[in-house]
């Protein structure tokens, strides 16, 4: 009996953090005191937001210009399911603003409760955030000039710490990118192996090589990959890198070493952490296994497998894994 293809719901997202430099700032800055800046172009245009060089030119740009804060809609979309992280939680206009004072248009949300309430053309003026922070969301939406709006706004963006009362030098932008992800057959039993403790790949009938995780067809000969094979889990290290840098969601301390794992039997690599020894210990051709989580842990995932640790055989000559790399 043929089985279902393993699908799981993924969220891929970081915290974008970027400094803001002397043009972001001084927008950013305006925003957490309740007013809006434009720059002047090249060309006497005013852009809001600001940019640091001119667009036609390259010229850096200086001339600050006080905006108002009503503005016309230039055009919109309607937004009937909002996502997570975006302006509101209730279905919403995007449209690009021209405020009162530019001359160009920027992207933001009005609220206009339905879109037969929203038309380019429109007069709509901003809503302010109840907590500036020195972030575009501080204009937490736009509201047609003649609406009424007595709603609390929705929650700030993160803040970068900073000193009490300087300015905004650094802004935090949340990313995510959530989708259901749909594993291939091939995937599928590859992961359901995984579940049980078990490693397997499939070879090429053609090239005779033998892939994991497998990719269902050889990329070499364009064959299907049908063949099934169980895989050891001890290996050899080809190459690696020893991250020294801490990051945002970190789940070990640094140094650490990140390194493409070449199984017994198979012909790629995959990366996976090699920890067990000290991170300057590991070198190409090290002869490591895998460290299983305990059984009760283990699911459809190379998590199974918490890391490889050296085996203390001796290394595997660079010869015989150099054509891997």
């Amino acid at each position: 009996m043929t089985e279902t293809p393993l699908a799981a719901p993924l969220n891929v997202g970081f915290d974008y953090t970027r400094s803001t430099g002397p043009v972001l700032g001084r927008f950013v800055n305006a925003l957490r005191e309740r007013r809006i800046e434009g720059i002047r172009g090249s060309d006497g245009r005013v852009h809001v937001p600001p940019v640091e060089h001119d667009p036609g030119t390259a010229e850096q740009l200086s001339e600050f210009v006080p905006v108002a804060e009503e503005g016309t809609v230039v055009s919109w979309s309607w937004c009937p399911e909002p996502l997570d992280g975006q302006p509101l939680s209730r279905p919403f206009a995007w449209a690009l603003v021209r405020l009162d004072g530019a001359d160009t248009a920027m992207l933001h949300a009005v609220d206009a409760g339905a879109p037969e309430n929203i038309h380019s053309g429109q007069r709509v003026r901003v809503k302010w955030a109840d907590d500036t922070v020195g972030h575009i969301r501080d204009i937490a939406y736009f509201l047609p000039v003649d609406a009424e709006d007595t709603t609390p706004t929705e929650s700030a963006p993160p803040v970068a710490e900073r000193e009490e009362g300087a300015p905004v030098s650094v802004i935090i932008t949340p990313v995510h990118l959530r989708y259901q992800h749909s594993a291939s057959p091939e995937e599928s039993r590859y992961l359901r192996g995984l579940a049980e403790g078990k490693l397997i790949g499939q070879r090429c009938p053609a090239c005779e090589k033998v892939y994991i995780p497998p990719r269902g067809a050889c990329p070499t000969d364009g064959v299907p990959t049908t063949d099934e094979v169980e895989l050891p889990d001890t290996g050899i290290v080809t190459t690696f890198c020893i991250v020294n840098v801490p990051f945002l969601g970190q789940r070990i301390k640094p140094p650490y070493v990140a390194a493409y794992i070449l199984l017994d039997g198979a012909d790629i690599a995959f990366l996976h952490l090699v920890l067990g020894c000290d991170a300057q210990d590991v070198k190409m051709g090290m002869r490591v296994r895998a460290a299983w989580k305990p059984r009760e842990e283990w699911w459809t995932s190379l998590e199974n497998i918490s890391h490889f640790e050296p085996t203390g055989e001796p290394d595997a000559a660079y010869e015989t894994f150099a054509h891997h790399l």
